[in-house]
């Protein structure tokens, strides 16, 4: 394949997993845009996701009617995980310092990973993941799965869907309101407490669905598997500009491709180094992400 084919090839490589990417990352930056917590078991919660959807597909086989069951009880499952964690785990600790969260977090991250491990029907060791079967459609110099196809199509309209919530429904402008102000959007008569629970339940939903679609580009689920998604996410979140719905549709997008573009002309020995090293270069030269806004703090 010729160097315009290689870059198409993984162009489209890129797209479909910096969709997946950007997925994840727009549950970081919701609730960060809201109560200014990076939520590091937010990616735990892509892992239990895949393992619903896993169980399902397992007990069902794989079908398209199966394959929605699957991402509806995923989706269902981890809307509901998303907003006991934050009941239980960070609503008490809401008036605390930052740290406070920040080690809460960090420690629902580890519940979520040993707990999978010591579960009887989960365990600790890898499992292959059922999926679809793998069929390329060649055109030109390139070809595109029908994996691939799932994973964009589906990543698109859940994007849309998020951004019609977000700019048209009652509850998405409570959202907007209490990310700008949450003592005087409180003031107004809206639920602070509902709208971050929501936020909560909307972020985990499309973790579900990011992995099970991650699991269906690499088909194996295991109690870690969130942790360098997680994370690639994060870095998706910041480098767009944490707190910007479109930023971390943009940072995902520009990490995926910036990560298959490494793999497709250099190593893959260096993708995850391009990656974060993309991300240092962008908060040095614009230290609130591409998309983020400066933000005055008064004292």
């Amino acid at each position: 394949m010729d160097s315009p084919g290689i870059f198409l090839q993984q162009l489209i490589n890129g797209l479909s997993l910096g969709s997946i990417y950007a997925l994840i990352a727009l549950g970081y930056t919701m609730v960060y845009g809201i109560v200014l917590l990076i939520n590091f078991a937010h990616g735990d919660i892509l892992m239990v996701g895949a393992y619903a959807g896993y169980f399902v597909l397992i007990r069902f086989g794989v079908s398209p009617v199966t394959v929605a069951a699957a991402f509806a009880f995923s989706m269902a499952l981890c809307g509901v995980l998303g907003v006991v964690i934050e009941r239980f785990a960070y609503r008490p600790l809401r008036g605390a310092p930052r740290l406070n969260s920040l080690i809460t977090a960090i420690a629902v991250s580890l519940i979520l990973q040993n707990g999978a491990r010591v579960l009887p029907f989960i365990g600790p060791n890898p499992r292959q993941f059922p999926r679809p079967a793998v069929n390329n459609i060649v055109i030109g110099n390139f070809s595109i799965s029908n994996i691939q196809l799932i994973v964009i199509v589906v990543s698109a309209l859940l994007m849309i869907i998020l951004n019609y919530i977000i700019s048209y429904t009652k509850r998405g402008k409570a959202m907007r309101a209490v990310s700008f102000d949450i003592q005087a959007a409180s003031l107004m008569g809206i639920s602070a407490n509902r709208t971050i629970s929501f936020t909560f339940a909307l972020g985990s939903i499309l973790a579900a669905a990011g992995g099970i679609l991650f699991a269906f580009a690499y088909p194996q689920v295991s109690p870690t598997m969130g942790t360098m998604p997680g994370l690639k996410a994060f870095v998706a979140a910041v480098l767009g500009g944490i707190g910007s719905v479109p930023g971390a549709m943009l940072g995902g997008f520009i990490l995926g491709v910036a990560e298959t573009m490494t793999k497709g002309f250099l190593s893959s020995q260096y993708a995850d180094a391009i990656s974060f090293a993309i991300l240092i270069i962008i908060l040095l030269v614009k230290p609130t992400g591409i998309l983020g806004r400066k933000v005055r703090i008064k004292v």
